[in-house]
């Protein structure tokens, strides 16, 4: 039954954790707390189904690989800079006073100074994917404190980054069999020469030869090569990294999505691979649940507790103190305190490299999965207390406001444009060129730029939610057009413009004739299905020409 073992871990792997993360979502909680609750059932430390221990960290590796390959994809050297300010000290200071007090507490555990940088450290960095997630409901990623939030984010996986990739140098200094100094700060400069080349390769080398292979995979019209391409690229650095020049497969994969980001077609390379990065970072967080033993829980309670108040106050405290002190608002605070209390994907890569290396102890590594769960899981209740305290309070600062929703106060009769893709924005340019008001709605960040860049206002959201579709103010709407592919989608945001404006007249887009039937079902006015449309236009092109279209339509002998 061996030859089964890795389609049981991914049967297993991804059916418990739609279920859990599905009972997680329904509780109000982070699906990641769902998805680390089924690697610990799956785990050898539970009954019951026990997932391969040699298939699972493979997995898990590939997940690393594909979320790193994400960070890079959507690291914007631009956006960090605007916030330079404030992101940058105030991630580094964060860091070194988490790492302090985590390095205090594994002192007085007994570990040795080496385990109590790796467990400082594995506690001061957020879950990207919780914080951005917050943001995202609350329509704060364009404000200010978004901004901030996200560029503090930046410098902190940009630092774990640089700590993967000298951790193994100083692994043997920090065990105390690593030689002299001399001979571990030898270790430590060819390191950093290996990385200096890496970069330099791939700044050189990579920027030239990604672009051009991109160009000519993408000029065969094939989706299918176009995906295969995107991820040999992100797996081929990951793994030329690691044999080449002997740095993690997290900085190759790291870089690889950074080059991409870079090149004209970084946006649909980020479309083609989502879905696999997310099943793969899924399996991630699945595999790393299963190394969770929750007995830690009763064997261990106050180290745990410890554990957990310096992930919780120890990160917030210091995050609004920063903020503070550099001036900001206490609504900003606030949000920067309570967002970055979590830890997440960083934290497992860095406590799973430790035990690894033989630096962090096995129960180190449990303390930091018991804090990431319970912080990911006690986050939402911080931010619902936050949403709650504000809700008395102005939400957003006029500058804030004007950017979360750029909709002229007396707009009406517009045609409301959910989705700027190709179809969105040929037909804003149409309406827009007829003097019709726009307002759009998209959930990409590039094509609301795109929109705006147009002079048309737009909104950033998936429509689904509510509170985004009231900014568009669809009561004082003519019309809805949406132009998005994914009728089920589609279905649920017509629903909801119905509840909000009965009156309204909705057209929607669909590919099939039971795509149309469900959005008429859903409260759609009428449809329109591109293919067919596509065959009446080259139909009426045929019968236009000389042997189709009769004399009577000729033009009059002059």
């Amino acid at each position: 039954m061996h030859h089964t073992s890795l389609i049981a871990i991914l049967v297993a792997g991804f059916g418990l954790a739609f279920i859990f993360g599905a009972l997680a979502q329904r509780l109000r909680l982070s699906p990641l707390v769902g998805y680390l609750v089924a690697g610990i059932i799956a785990g050898p430390f539970t009954p019951g189904f026990v997932g391969d221990p040699t298939l699972a960290p493979q997995l898990a590796e590939i997940g690393v690989i594909l979320l790193m390959f994400g960070v890079g994809l959507h690291f914007s050297l631009r956006d960090l800079l605007e916030v330079r300010w404030i992101a940058v000290p105030g991630a580094i200071l964060q860091i070194l006073f988490v790492s302090l007090l985590g390095w205090g507490l594994a002192r007085w555990f007994g570990w040795d100074n080496g385990a109590g940088l790796v467990f400082g450290l594995a506690l001061s960095v957020a879950s990207t994917v919780v914080v951005l997630r917050a943001l995202e409901e609350r329509r704060l990623l364009e404000s200010s404190r978004g901004r901030i939030a996200v560029g503090w984010l930046i410098v902190e996986d940009l630092v774990m980054v640089l700590v993967l990739v000298l951790l193994p140098a100083m692994a043997g200094m920090f065990k105390g069999d690593g030689g002299d100094r001399g001979e571990v700060l030898t270790a430590l400069v060819k390191t950093l020469f290996k990385v200096g080349g890496f970069i330099a390769v791939m700044l050189l080398v990579g920027r030239r030869v990604v672009p051009w292979i991109l160009e000519r995979v993408a000029g065969t019209g094939s989706r299918e090569l176009f995906t295969l391409c995107i991820l040999a690229i992100a797996l081929g650095f990951a793994f030329g990294s690691a044999e080449l020049f002997g740095v993690s497969f997290a900085l190759g994969a790291f870089f690889a999505g950074l080059l991409l980001n870079e090149s004209e077609f970084s946006h649909e390379a980020a479309t083609e691979t989502l879905p696999l990065r997310d099943a793969f970072a899924v399996l991630f967080f699945v595999s790393v649940g299963m190394l969770f033993n929750p007995m830690i829980l009763v064997e261990r309670p106050l180290e745990v507790l410890a554990t957990f108040a310096i992930v919780v106050f120890g990160n917030g405290v210091a995050a609004w103190t920063v903020a503070r002190l550099w001036g900001r608002s206490g609504a900003t605070a606030l949000l920067l305190g309570i967002s970055l209390s979590q830890i997440g994907e960083f934290s497992f890569i860095l406590a799973g490299l430790g035990v690894q290396l033989r630096v962090l102890p096995t129960a180190g590594q449990d303390l930091i999965l018991a804090g990431a769960l319970l912080s990911i899981t006690f986050n939402p209740l911080l931010m619902a207390w936050l949403d709650r305290r504000t809700a008395t309070e102005a939400r957003l600062t006029q500058e804030e406001a004007d950017r979360a929703a750029p909709i002229p106060p007396d707009i009406r009769d517009h045609v409301l444009l959910v989705g700027y893709g190709r179809v969105g924005r040929e037909l804003a340019r149409v309406l827009h060129d007829h003097g019709v008001p726009l307002v759009v709605i998209d959930g990409e960040d590039h094509l609301i730029a795109r929109a705006r860049a147009d002079g048309l206002p737009a909104i950033r959201g998936n429509a689904v939610n509510e509170g985004v579709l009231r900014e568009a103010v669809p009561e004082r709407a003519h019309m809805a057009l949406l132009a998005i592919p994914n009728a089920l989608e589609a279905g649920e945001i017509i629903a909801t413009l119905r509840k909000l404006n009965p009156a309204l007249s909705i057209v929607a887009r669909g590919h099939s004739d039971a795509e149309v039937k469900h959005l008429l079902e859903h409260g759609a006015d009428a449809t329109v299905m591109a293919e067919r449309e596509l065959a009446h236009s080259f139909a009426e092109m045929v019968m236009a020409t000389p042997p189709y279209r009769g004399e009577r339509h000729l033009p009059p002998a002059t």
